[in-house]
């Protein structure tokens, strides 16, 4: 199977509408190549009630079977971020990398997914194995993963692969989130007349500078759960970002409506219900701010990934490329806590994301270098034989 030219059909679906429509024609030109693998798909509807009220979701469940063998669910999804400024759902091949929208995240690691089970079409598989494609994890799925726990069929505690990750190395952990967005309100009058109002702006401004000081203390911490050197880090660190203010009418017109929002990256160590009290506490101890939380969004931490397959699969890798390890991710996911929660699981992770991918910019790419590495690490791993795969 030809890897590179899986990846460019991918690329064509536009997939990052709302509506989903370019998601579900992926997922039936995908449904085809499954088959075509050995796998048997099954195409799931998701009712909107348990996909946050969005119409025509679906997911892919392809399963390679294998009885008493152990369980092993692998994760992925078709949709991608919005693409400006660039022919992104052209692809391009150029200078040994394959260019387009979703090239890195995650595309390229769906088509060595299914090159890696091409290559061991007829053979036995050391796992009992369910390849998972969703959409809507750019936005929230976490509903949507909860629904397809039954149609997984994940049993007593599965391993559970994501390949949504970074390249040469396994992600053992990931940041949790927590977002708060905060409205302050005011009274609006004329700016000449500024002492009968009260100003929202000027009140928010308060409240971002009480966070801003919490963030100097939040940055202190640190994990236990080693990075990646390509990150520039030793340690995984928590976040705390104030990513976004609006507020105000015209020049001349005091304003009685700001709102921010606060963004919180967690240690796999920390709690969400802490960091939400510490930030609450923060904001109330403004005096003379009128304020209220308007959205709240959450990704709980889980704990680091033991799973001994995780091991496996970075020896796998160092076989392959000569280097390995097994690192945190300065990103956030859902899948961790789908896995640890509903599925009964734990998570880690392997895929095609470089530093220099460009993942959700202009020119996304990924090297068809990593691509042939990344389909000999999976068929070693889905074989159970870490010399080279037939």
């Amino acid at each position: 199977m030809d890897y590179v030219d899986v990846l460019c059909r991918l690329i064509k679906f536009d997939t990052s509408a709302a509506d989903g429509t370019g998601c579900r024609e992926a997922m039936a030109y995908l449904a085809t190549l499954f088959e075509r693998v050995g796998c048997d798909v099954a195409r799931v509807e998701i009712p909107r009630e348990a996909a946050d009220g969005l119409d025509a979701r679906m997911a892919l469940v392809c399963h390679r079977r294998r009885e008493r063998a152990e369980r092993l669910l692998v994760y992925s999804h078709i949709d991608v971020v919005p693409a400006q400024g660039w022919n992104a759902f052209t692809p391009r091949v150029a200078g040994g990398c394959v260019y387009g929208r979703g090239a890195a995240d995650m595309k390229g690691s769906i088509a060595t997914l299914l090159a890696a089970l091409w290559r061991l079409r007829g053979s036995e598989l050391r796992y009992d194995v369910s390849a998972l494609v969703t959409m809507d994890e750019e936005t929230h799925q976490v509903s949507q993963l909860r629904y397809l726990t039954p149609f997984l069929e994940p049993g007593t505690r599965p391993h559970v692969l994501s390949l949504d990750n970074a390249f040469g190395y396994v992600t053992i952990a990931n940041l949790g989130l927590l977002q708060l967005d905060i409205a302050v309100h005011g009274v609006s009058v004329h700016s000449g007349l500024a002492h009968l109002g009260r100003n929202a702006v000027e009140g928010a401004a308060r409240l971002v500078s009480a966070v801003l000081a919490l963030k100097e203390r939040v940055l202190e911490r640190r994990s236990g759960v080693e990075t990646h050197p390509d990150t520039g880090l030793l340690l995984m660190e928590p976040r705390l970002n104030v990513n976004l203010i609006e507020g105000g009418l015209a020049r001349n017109i005091v304003p009685d409506l700001c709102t921010f929002s606060i963004d919180r990256r967690l240690l796999p160590e920390e709690s969400a219900e802490t960091a939400r009290e510490e930030l609450l506490g923060t904001l109330r101890g403004v005096p003379g701010v009128e304020w209220e939380v308007v959205r709240e969004f959450v990704i709980p931490p889980v704990p680091c990934c033991d799973d001994p397959a995780a091991g496996v699969m970075a020896g796998i890798i160092r076989d392959v490329t000569g280097a390995s390890g097994l690192y945190g991710a300065m990103m956030s996911g859902e899948l961790p806590g789908a896995a640890c929660g509903p599925w009964g699981g734990q998570s880690f992770g392997v895929g095609l994301i470089r530093p220099d991918s460009h993942i959700h910019g202009v020119d996304e790419h990924v090297r068809v270098a990593d691509m042939d590495r990344l389909t000999e690490v999976l068929a070693r791993f889905l074989s159970g034989d870490r010399k080279e795969a037939a």
